[in-house]
């Protein structure tokens, strides 16, 4: 069902390699170089060095993101080395300062500590005065502190419940869930009427179940799903983990296109059918 989108892909990359080009040269002290292998992609590099997606096309405007290969240098757009990741280290404790206090602390003034004896004897003699309380006070403290015992736990039972609610289990793991959206669903293949730059998603990764294409602006690119509602022979059944990571011309606003490893004639028996996602954190 995805339409060709070889056209609307490349002339999309163009226009951000142009404003690549304008933007490259002021980030020029922030960058480091890496070596590419033949299983990186532009999205695996971007998780690999917490950059996003386009901060790492706009560093190299030059490159083809569709045709990573091995000894490729790629421009990592960080202030932290490539070769050497280090975290900064901690900035030393003011241990002078914490030394003054407890100097000032222990150096009282003796008459500050004669004042200090002398105000305890006097808060003694008031509590030897003090009427003592009626004994039939205490059951009411009880009373209260239970009542606020039972309140503070019928909220964390409700912040459980609402936390609860914000997530999935999916195969015996649990995922958080950052958003849920309903869409029209179609299914497509690797047949070259529907791919025109090849068998391969928008950043260069072969079509594989999982594959997702959507619109970014709906779902943003590279969210893991969970996709339930789907009937179709070649999906797995209750629902499937996916990858937002393809775009089509014909996916627009609430729609996705799921990537089945079947032949043309057998996705087409899919047709359209109004499924959930799940955006997972």
């Amino acid at each position: 069902m995805k339409q060709k989108h070889s056209f609307w892909k490349k002339s999309a990359l163009l226009v951000a390699l142009s404003v690549a080009v304008f933007t490259h040269a002021g980030a020029a002290h922030a960058e480091s170089k890496y070596t590419a292998t033949d299983k990186d992609t532009f999205w695996t590099m971007s998780q690999k060095f917490g950059v996003s997606l386009e901060q790492l096309l706009k560093a190299n405007p030059m490159v083809d993101p569709s045709n990573v290969y091995k000894g490729l240098t790629i421009v990592i757009p960080t202030t932290v080395s490539v070769a050497n990741l280090k975290q900064d280290a901690p900035q030393p404790i003011a241990q002078d300062a914490k030394q003054k206090q407890a100097a000032g602390e222990t150096a009282k003034p003796e008459a500050a500590a004669k004042a200090l004896v002398k105000a305890e004897k006097a808060e003694k003699t008031a509590n030897a005065a003090e009427p003592k309380k009626a004994p039939q006070a205490e059951p009411a403290k009880k009373a209260t502190k239970k009542a606020a015992s039972k309140k503070s736990s019928t909220k964390s039972s409700a912040a459980k419940r609402q936390a609860k609610q914000n997530e999935i289990t999916v195969g015996g793991k649990e995922y958080g869930i950052s958003d849920v959206v309903k869409v029209k669903a179609s299914a497509y293949t690797a047949d070259p009427s529907e791919n025109g730059w090849g068998a391969v998603d928008y950043f260069g990764n072969p079509l594989k179940l999982g594959t997702i294409a959507v619109d970014p602006n709906v779902i943003p690119l590279g969210s893991k799903l969970y996709i339930t509602g789907y009937d179709h022979d070649g999906l797995p059944v209750g629902g499937m983990i996916g990858i937002a990571s393809d775009m089509g011309s014909a996916i627009k606003g609430e729609r996705i296109d799921i990537f089945v490893p079947q032949s043309k004639a057998d996705a087409s028996d899919f047709g359209f059918q109004s499924v959930k996602v799940f955006v997972l954190n």
